[in-house]
């Protein structure tokens, strides 16, 4: 990982991974770290057992990816 992450982020990105509506993306826009460093940094900082189920949960998991084109948003439609 190219990015020395305080205690406390590493923390947030592992609350985040294990958030359902979070997606790799959006970790990667807030703390700059891709998918692979997520999984590293979740599997060093974790028990074996409690990654092991994470990866089960996340593994193919539709909203864990983003999708590829934004959603379609009217100009009347409030932000």
């Amino acid at each position: 990982m190219d990015n020395k992450l305080s205690q406390s982020d590493i923390d947030r990105v592992i609350e985040m991974a294990w958030e359902d509506r979070t997606t790799f993306a959006d970790i990667r826009k807030q703390f700059g770290i891709q998918e692979k460093e997520v999984i590293k940094l979740m599997k060093e900082n974790m028990k074996r057992s409690s990654f092991l189920m994470w990866r089960k949960r996340v593994r193919g998991r539709k909203t864990k990816i983003s999708p590829i084109s934004d959603r379609f948003k009217s100009s009347n439609q409030k932000s």
